[in-house]
């Protein structure tokens, strides 16, 4: 029995003009109106043309399907996330525990600034999470955590770093997905966020001493 095609979820091509970066742009601005109005299940090609204001033709130049609108904004928040990590990990001038402090508090509110956009692509994501670009992407942020695991347990095991990388990596996500489940303030941010990194931070300590 032959396996179900996976959606193909990449560009259909790539815009080269000021014109078609417009187009583009406009597509994903009314992907996400829609996408918080209507849900992951009634989002749909048809509406996210309407409400860009372009024919459905016009759309299919650039996206596929809707998988391809839903993963490129995926991407989109994916790779805002990767940069705000790079940046802050790879930032010298601060030493490490100050760094993953800042990185856990930076994380937790985007988190909840972004929440209702995460739930509704959360919903959406079994249209292209077992695609090779989604692992792609998933990717970059796992290993600035492991870099950062190398600067700040340089004699440990590489299992143990690997360890470390994968649980903090994991506690993040899922705790900050948990956390931003409901409206919070600006101090529950911060305390919830100083907590956590309290918790991070004594466990790299707990590993230099092994």
């Amino acid at each position: 029995m032959t396996a179900p095609q996976k959606p193909r979820i990449s560009l259909r091509r790539k815009p080269k003009q000021a014109r078609s970066a417009d187009l583009v742009s406009a597509i994903l601005q009314a992907a996400i109106q829609v996408l918080a109005k209507e849900g992951a299940q009634r989002f749909t090609t048809a509406r996210v043309a309407e409400k860009a204001g372009v024919s459905v033709g016009s759309l299919y130049q650039y996206f596929p399907n809707k998988a391809a609108i839903l993963f490129r904004l995926q991407s989109d928040e994916w790779q805002q996330t990767n940069g705000l990590l790079l940046g802050i990990l790879k930032d010298t001038s601060l030493l490490p525990p100050e760094r993953l402090r800042t990185l856990v508090h930076a994380f937790v509110r985007s988190e909840c600034d972004e929440a209702a956009m995460r739930v509704a692509l959360n919903d959406a994501a079994p249209l292209y999470r077992d695609a090779p670009e989604a692992r792609t992407a998933k990717e970059t942020g796992k290993q600035a955590i492991q870099d950062f695991m190398k600067e700040v347990l340089p004699d440990c095991d590489e299992s143990v770093r690997k360890l470390a990388g994968d649980l903090i990596a994991t506690t993040l996500g899922e705790v900050g997905k948990r956390f931003s489940e409901h409206p919070r303030t600006a101090s529950e941010i911060d305390t919830y966020s100083d907590a956590l990194a309290d918790m991070l931070c004594a466990y790299i300590e707990s590993l230099k001493a092994v």
